[in-house]
């Protein structure tokens, strides 16, 4: 372990990470300001889908749940719970929406293929409401980004694999033109 002492997760300029709400990142710079008689130290981000710079002080790290892009072996465990997973959901709109929602702020992408297999689980036997549509949207980008990222390949490829693995359990990955309407 390093020497620090606060707990937080070190990252290192050129690191891919993961701003939840937000996409991955790279950590293109790493600074420090000022602040009376306290040192702040801060990552500088670009966010790769919108090239948005995200400033997050080192305090901030655990509490905005900034990570490292999932490894191999997450990203596998992801396409077997896609495949096989059980999935349960709320019959209450309301709590679905709100257990959903939760699960999208956790910054987890194993969190984030749940909502994405609840939701095309219940867009099965109905409609979904806008704001579960825009969720699911949110979810696959979300899903599709990272593991193109953390694989280093087209997201072609990673869309792919993913309709590959629901459809062992009878779902269809969503198609992009399908969410937008």
């Amino acid at each position: 372990m390093s020497g620090n002492m606060t707990g937080n997760t070190v990252f290192h300029i050129g690191d891919k990470v993961v701003y939840p709400n937000h996409g991955v990142g790279i950590i293109e710079q790493i600074s420090s300001r000022t602040m009376g008689t306290t040192v702040e130290k801060f990552y500088l981000l670009k966010i790769a889908a919108s090239s948005l710079k995200v400033m997050v002080p080192f305090a901030n790290v655990d509490s905005v749940g900034m990570r490292p892009v999932v490894r191999n072996g997450e990203v596998e465990k992801i396409v077997d719970y896609l495949s096989s997973g059980e999935c349960i959901n709320a019959a209450d709109w309301k709590d679905r929406f709100k257990e959903n929602s939760d699960r999208m702020r956790t910054g987890s992408l194993a969190d984030v293929a749940m909502v994405l297999k609840s939701l095309l689980i219940l867009g099965q036997g109905k409609s979904l409401s806008f704001r579960e549509k825009k969720m699911l949207e949110r979810a696959r980008y979300l899903l599709v980004s990272e593991i193109a990222i953390s694989r280093n390949c087209a997201e072609s490829l990673i869309e792919e694999a993913l309709t590959k693995a629901l459809t062992k359990c009878n779902l269809r990955f969503p198609e992009i033109t399908e969410l937008a309407s």
